[in-house]
């Protein structure tokens, strides 16, 4: 069986917190990290393409890819 949800470590910083996913990839992020994310220019589009894809009934959407700068 997979830790994904017993593990609570953040994929970008490493830190012990509550998660939630990344709308640019597959990371568990903590709410800081996500709240960085939220920032950057590129959200808005991160958005746009995972309700085009969940629409779509596409459900496993790995996102547009993480941004060197984030």
């Amino acid at each position: 069986m997979d830790n994904f949800f017993n593990d609570s470590i953040c994929s970008r910083c490493g830190k012990s917190a509550p998660f939630t996913m990344s709308l640019f990839n597959l990371d568990k992020i903590c709410v800081e990290c996500q709240d960085k994310e939220k920032q950057h220019p590129d959200y808005p589009k991160a958005v746009t393409a995972e309700l085009a894809e969940l629409k779509k009934g596409n459900r496993n959407f790995k996102g547009i890819g993480k941004p060197k700068d984030l």
